[in-house]
């Protein structure tokens, strides 16, 4: 997988979106906080299908996990905070502390789900097996956490995880993902 890493780190590193956050990742300061899913995956698809490295990326989404406050305005606050301080980067920074996801989900998705312990559990949850991947500066490099590996993501592979998405949000995502990415392998939710 480190030869894998190194290929992904090279795509995320080249984006005029993701390096200044990687960049600057002090600033950011949440506990147990990763850089997760859409906008990685779609920066390596640009690279690989040769398309300018913003192309269709209208988030940015940085999670992190602190159970001491699962309030709504906490997570807010720290959301503007960081969207202040990259105010120049031309998408939306989307920060959702994943301790208090489980206190929204069944209003927005339609059916409950139980707390997450971590990030990496929240991970593992994520719609698609290219977008379950989540990275994070270190002091010597860069921590990845990607539990289905990341073969789908730089085949340009999409790939239903059933774990918790459905079947309508799973393929809404995938026809939006098509107009932008045309030659993506989409595999559908029966194959």
């Amino acid at each position: 997988m480190k030869a894998e890493l190194s290929e992904v780190m090279s795509a995320v590193s080249d984006s005029p979106l993701i390096r200044p956050l990687l960049e600057n990742w002090r600033l950011i300061d949440l506990p147990d906080c990763w850089l997760v899913a859409g906008a990685l995956a779609q920066t390596v698809w640009n690279r690989r299908f040769g398309m300018d490295p913003a192309h269709g990326i209208a988030d940015i989404d940085i999670v992190y996990f602190d159970a001491t406050d699962l309030s709504e305005r906490a997570e807010a606050r720290h959301a503007a905070r960081i969207r202040a301080a990259f105010s120049a980067l031309p998408a939306w920074i989307d920060v959702k502390n994943q301790a208090r996801v489980h206190l929204w989900y069944g209003d927005r998705f339609g059916f409950d789900i139980e707390a997450y312990d971590s990030v990496s559990e929240a991970i593992t949850t994520f719609p698609t097996t290219a977008t379950a991947f989540g990275i994070r500066p270190t002091g010597e490099g860069f921590e990845c956490d990607a539990p289905f590996g990341l073969a789908d993501l730089l085949n340009a592979v999409v790939r239903p995880n059933k774990t918790q998405v459905s079947r309508e949000a799973y393929e809404n995502k995938v026809e939006r993902w098509k107009t932008l990415w045309p030659d993506l392998t989409v595999i559908g939710w029966d194959g």
